[in-house]
């Protein structure tokens, strides 16, 4: 197969080399979850627009599309600042872990790896400084904690229990949390957290979990040689990924369990069924991963997050179904 050009193709451009860099899945998942956080904040506080003039609805229109479009912008400078200064900081092990990334492969310069980090960060804060104080808060903690993660002497990654605890904590709380408030102060001037909200803060929040503690079995090689004491090298491949697997298991059971007894405002059919199509389909796959394969154990991984883009579909349309 012949390469693609770079003056030709995406791939091999600058583009191509940035979206890398950029860490996709995180950026598929970061705009899924405002997305997900604002059709749900429509679906469980209405706004009474039938006391409205048609002039003042159209106007309010405008500004929620620029709030979300704004936001949006904001939580993936926030994403590229996070996983880039990781990627900066990690260059040495990505050449055994990942060598396909920018900074390791050479496609990017430390400068321009820099420049790229420290342009995300101002914008990421700057946006979300103009558009509203939980935002504000929401980018401002991710980013300090994304910071603390990767940067020495912190270097929070280096601990098995703390990398884990960043990573849950802002995928699971702290972003729902403060998007969903954010979306609520901007739609209806509104500062309470429904259940149906604290339900899915909880279920990312220990999906992440599970995708913190799963992340580092293919890295096993790199970290061991980098001392990151990682719940891999502590445990082993196959102890981590079982208990993975079984912390995935509990959430799905646990979202079953609250459509069968109606504890949230969605559509409990809906919500049942396809939690449990979802938990079938990922002991299935599970049951086809060979621990021995990099290859295999980093597509099950990647189907892991798979599953965590679905939910942050599922949840929005069993909230308008309901």
């Amino acid at each position: 197969m012949s390469q693609v050009s770079p003056q030709l193709g995406f791939q091999g451009s600058w583009l191509y080399a940035f979206w890398k860099f950029s860490r996709p899945h995180t950026i598929i998942g970061t705009s899924l979850s405002v997305l997900a956080l604002y059709f749900i904040s429509i679906s469980l506080v209405p706004t009474p627009v039938e006391t409205r003039a048609i002039a003042s609805l159209q106007d309010s229109l405008i500004t929620h599309v620029d709030q979300l479009l704004g936001t949006w912008i904001a939580c993936l400078c926030g994403n590229i600042y996070i996983v880039g200064l990781n990627q900066l900081e990690d260059v040495a092990i990505d050449k055994i872990n990942k060598p396909h990334l920018p900074v390791a492969s050479g496609e990017f310069s430390r400068t321009q790896g820099i420049s790229i980090v420290v342009i995300t960060g101002i914008l990421a804060l700057v946006l979300a400084l103009l558009l509203g104080p939980f935002l504000f808060g929401m980018v401002a903690i991710s980013l300090t904690i994304g910071t603390a993660y990767s940067l020495p002497p912190i270097r929070l990654k280096r601990f098995s229990f703390w990398a884990a605890f960043c990573i849950f904590s802002v995928r699971g709380a702290i972003v729902n949390l403060g998007l969903f408030l954010h979306f609520s102060w901007v739609l209806h001037q509104n500062y309470s957290i429904p259940s149906t909200v604290w339900i899915l803060t909880l279920f990312i929040l220990v999906f992440t979990f599970a995708i913190a503690i799963f992340k580092d079995v293919p890295d096993l090689e790199g970290d061991k040689m980098y001392n990151i004491n990682t719940f891999t090298i502590k445990l082993g491949k196959l102890s981590v990924f079982n208990l993975a697997l079984w912390v995935l298991t509990i959430c799905y059971v646990g979202m079953i369990l609250v459509g069968v007894l109606s504890l949230a405002s969605v559509n409990s059919v809906f919500f049942v069924v396809s939690h449990l199509v979802i938990l079938l389909l990922m002991w299935w796959r599970s049951r086809q991963v060979d621990l021995q394969e990099k290859s295999a154990i980093t597509q099950f991984y990647q189907f892991i997050w798979k599953l965590f883009f679905i939910e942050y579909l599922i949840f929005p349309i069993a909230c308008f179904l309901g």
